[in-house]
Order: structure tokens, then C-alpha cells, then sequence
């Protein structure tokens, strides 16, 4: 939400949020200027684009509170993980178009990474419309719903990752003399400043290694620390048991 409205493409009186607890959404209207309300179906009435994002397990109540009252002229845009959209379209009853979607947190800067897929009723104007939404607040891809578990493990999950990263090389700083400071704003513009060559110049991650890596130099030993560290394997098995955890709340398995 707030990425939509920074970005200008829609203002405060065109949403309304709803939540279940009434401080958590005086603050957003505060904060926002947007509409707000208790009741998920009213929420609902005259909007062209209705966004699911609770957590898993809450799904099933809250299609009961809107079954019948979603038209097949809205499109459902949901963001929960997991969830498919056959389990949605069921919940709501009717031909609604559901577009599922995983977008990350680097939304709220205009820098969030998003995988979407079509349910049975969601045609080319729905998927359009959905991007649309998305791509006002970072880039988006379509992908078969089969894969949205292995997108939620990659990008979804993402941040996290690169933040464990960080965190770790900002220690690293610490432990060679660094202020907390400066290591911080070398860790974090060194991780925007490669990500950056990655994406608009087309460079594929070998070509950067490369480029840095001199023949016995400070680069190369420490990449062969990593790899004999088992990094590589390290995020391989991660970001798989990240999308086995995914396909697992898909079949209901509790949450830990």
C-alpha cells in the first residue's frame, strides 16, 4: 500500500484497508489518509482490484466473510503464501478471476521483485491489471503456479538472505577494527552496487566474479574459504527446504 501510493498510481481515497484490530488501523489512516474498516465485505464493494494478504491459516474465514459478494468483474489479487488459487476460487464460489501472486518487502521502495500466475478464470485484462499493481512498485513475472513455491522460496524469502549476509559481512568489519558505521555503509552500498551491475548490465554473477577476482589475490582466497565452507551447497538446500516449507502450508501442515 504504501508503495502504491508513493509511486502515484493510485491516491489515498482510492483504497481501503481492513484488519482486525482497530489501533493497527487508525495508525495506517493516519499515517495514509486512506479509508478504513473492520468489515472485509464492505471493503470490498465497488473495488476493481481486491487484495488477499493474511497469513495462511486465516484464509479460509476470511473467504466465508466475502463468498458472494466478490463479482466476476473484480480481480482477486492475492498475496498469501502457499495458498493456490484453485483453494481461493473454491472459497469465493463463482467465475471470479483470482491472480496470485508473490511479491517482498522491497516493494515499499519501489524495488520489489513479484511472480504472478493465472487462475482458471483469470484472463489476459485480469493478469494485465494485476502486473499493472505490481509493477508500480518493482518488476514482475509470470510464471505457471507450480512454480510460485520455488518464486516464494527465491525472491519472496530473498531479503531475508541477503540480510543474514550483510549482517554477517558487517560483523566481519567489526572484527577487522571497522566502526559498526562504516561497515554497515560499506556492506550495504557494495550489495546495491553489485545488484545494480547484475541487472542493467545484463552481467551474468560468473562475469562479476571474475571481473574481481585477480589470480592470487585477496578475492580468490576468500571464495575458497566459502566454497570449502559449503556456502554454495548452503543456500541450495536452504532455498529448497524454503520451498518444501511453502508446499507444506499449501497441504496445511502447521506453521513453526
Amino acid at each position: 500500500m504504501a508503495g502504491l501510493l508513493a509511486s502515484g498510481w493510485c491516491r489515498p481515497n482510492d483504497i481501503v484497508v481492513t484488519g482486525r484490530s482497530p489501533e493497527r488501523l487508525a495508525r495506517l489512516r493516519e499515517a495514509h489518509g486512506v479509508d478504513t474498516t473492520l468489515d472485509n465485505a464492505d471493503a470490498i464493494l465497488g473495488a476493481r482490484v481486491v487484495v488477499l494478504a493474511v497469513k495462511p491459516q486465516d484464509i479460509t474465514p476470511l473467504l466465508k466473510m466475502i463468498s458472494g459478494r466478490v463479482l466476476t468483474e473484480q480481480v482477486v489479487l492475492s498475496v498469501i503464501a502457499a495458498i493456490p488459487t484453485l483453494a481461493i476460487e473454491s472459497g469465493l464460489g463463482g467465475s471470479i478471476p483470482v491472480v496470485r501472486a508473490m511479491p517482498n518487502a522491497p516493494s515499499t521502495v519501489h524495488q520489489g521483485m513479484a511472480g504472478i500466475s493465472a487462475g482458471r478464470y483469470a484472463g489476459p485484462p485480469h493478469m494485465k491489471l494485476a502486473a499493472e499493481v505490481l509493477g508500480a512498485v518493482g518488476r514482475v513475472v509470470e510464471v505457471p503456479e507450480d512454480y510460485l513455491d520455488a518464486v516464494t522460496a527465491i525472491s519472496g524469502s530473498g531479503p531475508a538472505y541477503f540480510a543474514l549476509l550483510a549482517e554477517a559481512m558487517i560483523e566481519a568489519g567489526i572484527l577487522l577494527g571497522l566502526s559498526r558505521e562504516i561497515s554497515t555503509q560499506l556492506v550495504v552500498q557494495t550489495m546495491l552496487g553489485s545488484a545494480t551491475l547484475l541487472r542493467d548490465e545484463a552481467m551474468h554473477p560468473v562475469e562479476l566474479r571474475e571481473m574481481v577476482t585477480s589470480p592470487g589475490g585477496t578475492t580468490i582466497r576468500a571464495i575458497q574459504v566459502l566454497e570449502q565452507s559449503g556456502v554454495r551447497a548452503a543456500f541450495l538446500n536452504a532455498i529448497q527446504a524454503a520451498m518444501q516449507r511453502s508446499q507444506e502450508l499449501a497441504g496445511g501442515s502447521p506453521q513453526t
